[in-house]
């Protein structure tokens, strides 16, 4: 009989023992997917490398503008995104749409990506700021860009 209470205290002290490890174990992962395995945005910058195919006509203006996108992954896990579309805006007006190819990122670390887009002309010469910002010497665009995909661990 005393052999027996012995199997079962020892038993539970087993049986706690492995509980308490289990909720530190939750405890642990826990606190490591709500910090250090979060997901975070890639950064996404546009690099302008210059105008191609600069065209000034009678009344027409045509021009290509080259970029390299540079997409950082700071995340723990690979980076997949599908095909998508940037747009550069002039003083709040479109005036250019960028093709993005799909491509993949592994973690923790950045791709290039090499594109162009032709600028929508009559819509930059219609801005009023074109000529102002010309006499200055330099043209600021700005560009936004949104990358559906899914992160791989």
């Amino acid at each position: 009989m005393a052999n027996r209470k012995c199997s079962r205290r020892g038993l539970k002290i087993c049986c706690g023992v492995t509980a308490i490890f289990l909720i530190i174990l939750a405890i642990i992962f826990t606190s490591l997917a709500l910090t250090i395995f979060k997901p975070k945005e890639p950064k996404i910058i546009a690099q302008p490398v210059g105008f191609d195919n600069f065209q000034a006509g009678n009344m027409t203006v045509n021009a290509t503008l080259s970029m390299v996108i540079t997409i950082e992954n700071p995340n723990y896990g690979s980076f997949k995104f599908s095909n998508s579309t940037g747009y550069v805006n002039y003083h709040g007006e479109l005036v250019a749409e960028i093709p993005i190819k799909g491509d993949f990122v592994p973690a923790h670390s950045k791709v290039n990506i090499t594109t162009s887009a032709d600028l929508m002309a009559d819509k930059l010469i219609e801005n009023p700021y074109l000529l102002e910002d010309l006499l200055a010497g330099s043209l600021n665009f700005t560009s936004t860009a949104v990358l559906h995909g899914k992160e791989d661990f």
